[in-house]
């Protein structure tokens, strides 16, 4: 991405995408309703201000910088999108800064071709992301399979 729009669609695209994938993968945990289009916003939001912020340059400290503004943009959006019983809402906020931050960091020293500017990290930097990110959901909103409505798990039941 060099210009806002494209900082904008671009990282709007990617959020809908990641935050499919984490509704997928939560165990029933995260409304899609909510969370999807939260990351999508967050993250179209988070890349335009934070790609602004740094003129779309590309140096370790900028990519460095971008993400931790991408990330607590983000990380606020889709706090807001966490179930209400979740502890500490706040912390996943922080968290998504320090991780995205993380994220460009160890792609751009894993010497991907950051000059390019991609609208999201390389895949080095994503499943250290992604690890890493669900380690803090596991421990924000713990697996609770009798309560709740998006804590649920199906019983499996052998009766015909």
């Amino acid at each position: 991405m060099s210009n806002p729009v494209s900082a904008l669609i671009g990282g709007a695209v990617c959020g809908v995408v990641i935050g499919f994938g984490q509704v997928l993968v939560s165990r029933r945990r995260l409304n899609p309703l909510n969370w999807v289009p939260l990351t999508g916003i967050g993250l179209g939001l988070g890349l335009l201000l934070g790609s602004t912020v740094v003129d779309y340059r590309t140096t370790l400290p900028e990519l460095a910088l971008m993400g931790a503004i991408t990330g607590i943009v983000l990380g606020a959006a889709q706090a807001v999108g966490l179930p209400p019983r979740t502890r500490r809402r706040w912390l996943w906020t922080l968290g998504m800064a320090t991780l995205w931050a993380l994220g460009w960091t160890v792609t751009t020293l894993a010497g991907v071709n950051v000059e390019a500017q991609f609208t999201n990290f390389g895949a080095i930097g994503a499943v250290t992301v992604t690890a890493l990110s669900g380690l803090l959901l596991h421990f924000l909103l713990p697996f609770h399979p009798s309560s709740g409505l998006w804590l649920r798990s199906r019983p499996i039941s052998t009766a015909p």
